[in-house]
């Protein structure tokens, strides 16, 4: 046993990236062994690497037998200019890496008790109304995908598994996701309002999320779907005024959503919409549950962050 009651090695699929080296290094530190099965390898680290297609099952799959818990972060990233083939590629990419852990996990002797899946909070759609785990769905691409992910998720977990599903937004880190961008354009005196800067920014810092993790892992009550957002979502507006009182800059030019549409492709390989459009996400059940955000605020947030 140990300092995270876990009993046993998680494996994390998809674990490559910003969110997965994060959640294997935090794990690793409190004396779990760690699995990451991943396309490319991760960086080195207190943690072993399986190489999948995240399509079939290969022998990556023995990992999963007599696992004390699975999490899921597959898919390709958003962060790309929307064509299509990479919309393809991005549903693809969830739906059919879940499908292979599903049916990886009922060849298992001893299948892992609890699976934590990666969703998105963006299933909410471009909504300026407050959204928590009982609201409708949206409507568009990203909606689309994120229903097809728990679908997939639905169809895959077999039976006996405890389930827990993480709708997620956006990560805050040092050493990875958007932020690193956001940082570098407010420092440079680009960091105002975008757009007509009411679109939600719902936002969670990477302790928190790793803390999410592990409690979906080790808490026998927590089940079903969870928004994984801090309690604090802010707009557009007052996202970018305390991301320039964090990096000191007093002023921040306006990028005007006309510009957006023809920058973020040309200039920086994205797609404008995930900078327009936007949501507020509430962690209800989180908080009936009890639990305790560590940054419940922006500002303690971006300040934590440097």
């Amino acid at each position: 046993m140990d300092g995270t009651g876990i009993s046993g090695r998680v494996v994390i699929a998809g674990g490559s990236g910003f969110l997965g080296v994060a959640l294997a290094r935090h794990l690793s530190e409190r004396g779990v062994s760690v699995v990451i099965l991943s396309r490319s390898a991760p960086p080195a680290g207190d943690w072993e690497h399986r190489a999948w297609d995240g399509r079939t099952v290969g022998d990556w799959a023995s990992v999963l037998d007599g696992a004390a818990g699975l999490v899921n972060l597959a898919g390709r990233s958003v962060d790309c200019v929307k064509t299509p083939l990479h919309c393809d590629q991005i549903l693809r990419s969830r739906v059919e890496s879940t499908r292979a852990l599903g049916e990886a996990v009922r060849r298992a002797a001893s299948p892992p008790p609890v699976w934590v899946q990666m969703s998105t909070a963006h299933i909410y759609g471009d909504s300026e109304e407050p959204c928590d785990e009982s609201s409708a769905t949206g409507y568009g691409l990203a909606p689309t995908v994120g229903r097809a992910w728990e679908d997939a998720f639905d169809a895959a977990c077999p039976d006996g598994l405890r389930r827990v599903v993480l709708r997620t937004s956006f990560v805050l880190g040092r050493s990875g996701g958007a932020l690193q961008r956001l940082r570098g354009l407010a420092r440079c005196g680009l960091g105002g309002t975008v757009g007509t800067g009411r679109q939600g920014m719902s936002w969670i810092h990477l302790a928190d999320m790793n803390a999410l993790f592990e409690r979906g892992l080790t808490t026998p009550t927590m089940r079903g779907v969870y928004i994984a957002s801090s309690p604090g979502p802010v707009s557009n507006r007052v996202f970018m005024k305390e991301l320039r009182r964090a990096v000191g800059m007093p002023v921040g030019l306006p990028a005007p959503g006309f510009l957006v549409r023809l920058g973020a492709p040309l200039a920086m390989r994205t797609d404008p919409e995930l900078a327009l459009y936007g949501r507020y996400v509430m962690p209800r059940r989180l908080l009936d549950e009890g639990y305790a955000f560590r940054f419940p605020e922006l500002s303690g947030a971006l300040a934590d962050l440097g």
